[in-house]
């Protein structure tokens, strides 16, 4: 299996704001090259083939001069994944918004776009790629909880033969740590809305992810030690590769 970065689909020139953003990655897949690119905090951007997916796009600044979406994925109901007024600046004619309910609750009418919404455990299939949420929530599990189990959802997209993990908010849950041959995870650390550096390092070593990007590790006092947690994860298991990028670029 053959991963490399591909740099030549987009520039390492290109800016949102004054701040750079990170170089994309890209995984091959029966598709054709899947193209990971790293926005802000909770965002990003996959590509295959002519497909372009935006998760909990926020800012729309950020996606100046980028492809527009036909598939946007939200998670949660928290500006940092809920942003509405992003989503209707970057949505384009036919594209699809998948949400949970808690989400589709809280959207007005939006004009050329179709919204889908997922309960955990649910599946959809949108051009040739499966999307099947899955729960995030915080533990121990309480009505009270910032992030409580069935409001909000991760995903697993299946894209050319590959299964892409994107966490959302949420802890090390058992539903996580039970997932099976995720080729590249997408895995938030951030106190006191998620999980330390050292749970998220232990909950990937249960699941072993080929590829892991630690993401969303902004919390109350700053930005989590994500070389400490590439250093936990590669002493317990070497096979894994973490990929640091810069999710929060300097305006």
């Amino acid at each position: 299996m053959k991963f490399l970065i591909l740099s030549t689909i987009f520039s390492m020139s290109l800016y949102f704001g004054t701040a750079q953003r990170s170089a994309p990655d890209a995984v091959e897949t029966t598709m054709g090259p899947l193209t990971i690119q790293p926005i802000q905090h909770a965002s990003l951007i996959l590509s295959v083939q002519n497909v372009t997916i935006y998760v909990d796009p926020s800012n729309a600044e950020n996606y100046k001069d980028l492809a527009p979406p036909d598939i946007i994925l939200v998670t949660d109901i928290h500006g940092d994944h809920f942003d509405l007024k992003t989503i209707d600046a970057v949505k384009k004619a036919g594209a699809v918004l998948i949400v949970p309910q808690a989400v589709a609750d809280k959207l007005p009418a939006l004009e050329k776009i179709t919204v889908v919404v997922l309960r955990n455990g649910a599946v959809t299939e949108q051009s040739g790629i499966s999307i099947r949420a899955i729960p995030m929530y915080n533990l121990p599990e309480s009505p009270t909880a910032m992030h409580t189990k069935g409001r909000g959802n991760g995903y697993v997209l299946g894209i050319g033969g590959k299964l892409i993990y994107i966490s959302g908010d949420t802890q090390g849950i058992p539903e996580m740590r039970s997932l099976k041959n995720i080729d590249v995870a997408f895995i938030c650390m951030n106190l006191p809305y998620t999980m330390d550096v050292k749970e998220a390092a232990d909950a990937v070593l249960a699941f072993k992810p080929r590829i892991v990007y630690p993401y969303h590790y902004r919390g109350q006092n700053g930005l989590s030690d994500v070389n400490a947690f590439k250093s936990l994860v590669e002493a317990g298991d070497k096979k894994i590769e973490v990929r640091l990028r810069n999710w929060y670029p300097a305006k």
